[in-house]
């Protein structure tokens, strides 16, 4: 993170409001860019295809597909993020940045051609769709699971200009792409979204690589487990399935859902007001990433600098509750900017579902989700907090209550009703950010007797 910590300290420090604004807005982009302009970008071509696009069902497919995508692509690659940024920060604590991106080309041959083995053989389960359309969504399946894994590094470029940039680039052709290719149907869509995808992909990519040059082609050094830890891969798999638990349920079971295209299917009823509803975290990421990589990484260097270099007690305690003093400082700031951007979206909320043509029957569940989405904010800033800490266990057990938690209370929820929509997913994220406030709480109190007895 040295690179997004850097050029955020520069850029607060600074006395001009633009300087400010600079700073949330590039965190806004690194912290929620990829997953925000994703939805923002296919519902803008699923709208302008509207008249287009016939039949209208078609669009439809596509919106689907891409969700499918997407949910596909972030829960297999979670096995490897979490774990494969570990290696990358241990290797630059080491002063080892040579190894970097060997290491990154061999991370995305895995993971294409996990991805691709995959996807073939889900394949076999659209026998009536087209051959274009299967190939298409095993691309687009291969290019979002490296976008993933390539994403991981965007903190790490100095460059704030070339990842607005390629980001801009990137979804601007997709949806340029899309919109023209769109008399040609769903496949056409497709063809649009992984063009632009693609892309993306290329130039994040390129800049990568530039600034980490690399002293070999590829390396998979990233799969020893004396470099790496493995329970990260699993800590990575139950948060994103803890995400997308409540909508698989709701996708699977036939009361909540209708068929789409083979075997894929959709919650006319739950889909589009939690999807609008991860739009609002954009204010809460640019917090969560401007005071992780501020004020806490700073005091945190102070500390384990001064254990390591043998300080007294008394300037380690010191630098230690500076560091507790500026976590709080920091669930603060997401609980008062979040919290006022959920009250912001209450008011505006029957406005926005009736721009969008949605039923004001949604709103109820769309404020839920608007929660919902704001403590799943404060549940990562929990785990990014344990992740520096070295507390894999507590991470990994808060991730398994999480996907656990979900998956119970979204099934009471279904079996108690519509009345109860988009509450199983509000309680488990609320119970797993208490329970991890808790914990927290706990090993900060600790801190110093478990970092010194680890020495």
């Amino acid at each position: 993170m040295a690179g997004i910590g850097f050029s955020l300290r520069r850029l607060l420090r600074s006395d001009s409001y633009l300087g400010q604004l600079q700073a949330y807005g590039y965190a806004g982009i690194i912290g929620a860019g990829p997953w925000t302009l994703s939805i923002l970008g296919v519902m803008l071509i699923g709208v302008l295809s509207l008249g287009v696009v016939l039949p209208t069902g078609k669009i439809i497919q596509f919106l689907v597909s891409i969700t499918y995508l997407m949910a596909a692509s972030l829960t297999l690659t979670g096995l490897l993020q979490i774990m494969f940024t570990r290696f990358v920060a241990d290797r630059l604590f080491e002063k080892k940045p040579q190894v970097i991106l060997p290491n990154l080309l061999g991370a995305l041959t895995l993971t294409t051609l996990i991805s691709a083995v995959g996807g073939l053989l889900v394949l076999g389960l659209f026998p009536q769709e087209s051959l274009l359309y299967r190939l298409l969504m095993l691309v687009n399946l291969v290019v979002l699971c490296n976008i993933w894994i390539v994403a991981i590094f965007l903190s790490s470029i100095k460059s704030y200009h070339a990842i607005l940039g390629a980001f801009f680039v990137g979804y601007s052709v997709t949806v340029v792409a899309a919109l023209l290719l769109r008399p040609l149907g769903l496949e056409g869509l497709l063809t649009g979204f992984l063009l632009g995808q693609a892309l993306l992909l290329f130039v994040m990519l390129a800049l990568v690589v530039r600034d980490h040059p690399g002293e070999r082609l590829v390396s998979f050094a990233f799969l020893d487990w004396r470099q790496s830890f493995y329970s990260l891969a699993l800590t990575g798999l139950l948060f994103n399935l803890g995400v997308w638990a409540d909508k698989f349920i709701f996708w699977m079971n036939p009361v909540t859902s209708e068929s789409v295209i083979g075997p894929l299917r959709a919650s006319v009823v739950y889909d589009l007001p939690i999807f609008l509803a991860y739009l609002s975290i954009i204010p809460g990421m640019a917090i969560f990433l401007v005071r992780m990589e501020t004020d806490f990484a700073e005091h945190y260097e102070e500390f384990y600098d001064a254990v390591r270099g043998g300080e007294t007690l008394a300037h380690i305690e010191g630098f230690k509750d500076k560091m507790v003093t500026t976590i709080r400082q920091g669930i603060y700031e997401i609980f008062k900017v979040q919290g006022l951007t959920v009250v912001i979206l209450f008011l505006a909320g029957p406005a926005i579902l009736e721009i969008i043509g949605l039923s004001p029957l949604y709103i109820h569940l769309f404020k839920i989700d608007l929660v919902a989405v704001g403590v799943q904010v404060l549940l990562l800033s929990i785990l990014n907090v344990l992740f520096y800490l070295d507390k894999r266990m507590v991470a990994l057990s808060l991730c398994l209550l999480f996907a656990v938690s979900n998956i119970v209370f979204t099934l009471v929820s279904q079996y108690l009703g519509p009345a109860f929509y988009g509450y199983g997913f509000a309680f488990a994220v609320t119970l797993s950010s208490l329970v991890g406030l808790a914990l927290l709480a706990r090993k900060l109190e600790r801190l110093e007797y478990e970092t010194f007895m680890l020495q």
